[in-house]
């Protein structure tokens, strides 16, 4: 896979597919990791002369143009982190994207509009992804892939662009890829996972394929009642999944089998109700009153968690271990960010939750190997699984 070193860029424009999905309230970003995250890109294209067009998407609009999630307020913060003036197009490829990237000087960087404001970005239809990717590929000259968190669709500006078009992986993909084959190919052991995250269903995948690569497995967070209830203890009004209790049993019983060790928590703080005020305390994770729901895993848990990261020499940890947003159920989350550091192996914090818990929590990112910024990407890629955009930066 060719990196921005293999391109000459100086007096070229170059569209760079960046991954700016960050969380919005009232139109202020609460989190501007992923745009940190791209600097580095962009800045080494810049200093090397290109003419830098980014173009990224913003939650889900589904092909109409919807003012919330305008990335207008991302455009601001680019700039400020640049320290310089970001154009902003106010249209994905129409004559305000045009007459940007027309009037881009060498070093200069312009942000278009929503890519997902157009439905072409993410239909499933080649002939209608393809007239967005002809569009697009006609504002530039050169395409880098710096979008991990989207590499695993197939979408025009990920997909489709990079054929028509010179192009190479931005620092952003090269490192997260580098990454990843550290925790699929001669993996140093222990190599331990911490799973967290609402929904069992979403991690299915990568615990299928990751029973026959780890030595352990940790779980948390909302799916972990689904394995409880799977060993038949009451799980009260606790998210559960009833569709997915046969599977959960049957992976049971295959970490049984091939010595794959799965560790779940010994107490629970459950809550009558989902709110930070609501009566809440510890009680025996096989004893959740029927009454209550369980937004965080308890304090012998976060022990029992932190010991068993202890030894190990690998560990990627994907979503939270409760409710961390509401302090009274961040301290499960806090315990195993802190067991990751305290362990001194590779570590890997995998998925937005989980790095925006990090954070939140006010834990120093350097102190981890690698904060990821894919959290559907990564599981992908330890499933095994082709990732559309990075097939297509190979190619």
């Amino acid at each position: 896979m060719r990196t921005i070193d293999d391109l000459d860029v100086a007096g070229r424009r170059v569209l760079v597919r960046s991954d700016l999905n960050v969380p919005l309230e009232d139109g202020s970003i609460t989190d501007d990791g992923r745009i940190r995250a791209s600097l580095p890109t962009i800045e080494a294209l810049r200093t090397r002369g290109a003419k830098v067009i980014v173009c990224a998407h913003l939650g889900r609009p589904k092909g109409q143009v919807r003012p919330e999630l305008s990335l207008a307020p991302v455009a601001a913060r680019l700039g400020e982190l640049l320290r310089a003036d970001v154009a902003f197009a106010t249209d994905v490829v129409g004559d305000s994207a045009r007459a940007v990237a027309a009037a881009l000087p060498d070093g200069g960087v312009a942000l278009l509009e929503n890519l997902r404001f157009e439905p072409g970005e993410t239909s499933k239809d080649d002939a209608e992804r393809g007239a967005l990717a002809d569009r697009l590929a006609d504002l530039a000259d050169l395409y880098v892939g710096d979008g991990f968190g989207a590499v695993h669709r197939r979408h025009a500006s990920v997909y489709d662009v990079p054929r028509r078009l010179p192009h190479a992986a931005g620092g952003l993909i090269a490192a997260e890829v580098e990454v990843l084959k550290r925790l699929t190919e001669d993996v140093e052991r222990p190599y331990a996972v911490a799973l967290g995250g609402s929904k069992v269903s979403d991690k299915l995948g990568v615990i299928d394929s990751l029973l026959g690569k780890a030595d352990r497995i940790l779980v948390g967070g909302g799916m972990v009642f689904t394995f409880l209830k799977a060993q038949g203890h009451e799980v009260g009004e606790s998210l559960l999944e009833e569709d997915q209790l046969d599977t959960v049993r049957a992976y049971l019983r295959r970490a049984e089998e091939t010595g794959v060790e799965f560790v779940l928590p010994v107490d629970i703080v459950a809550a009558t109700a989902f709110s930070a005020d609501a009566d809440h305390g510890v009680v025996a994770a096989d004893a959740i009153p029927a009454d209550r729901l369980g937004l965080d895993i308890g304090p012998e848990s976060g022990k029992l968690f932190a010991a068993r990261l202890a030894d190990a020499r690998t560990i990627f940890w994907n979503g939270p271990m409760g409710v961390f947003e509401m302090e009274p159920y961040a301290n499960g989350t806090r315990a195993v960010a802190q067991g990751l550091i305290d362990s001194g192996a590779f570590t890997v914090v995998g998925g937005g939750d989980s790095a925006a818990a990090v954070r939140r929590l006010g834990f120093d990112e350097a102190a981890f190997s690698h904060i990821s910024t894919g959290g559907g990407a990564s599981l992908e890629y330890l499933e095994g699984k082709t990732l559309p955009g990075l097939q297509a930066l190979e190619d």
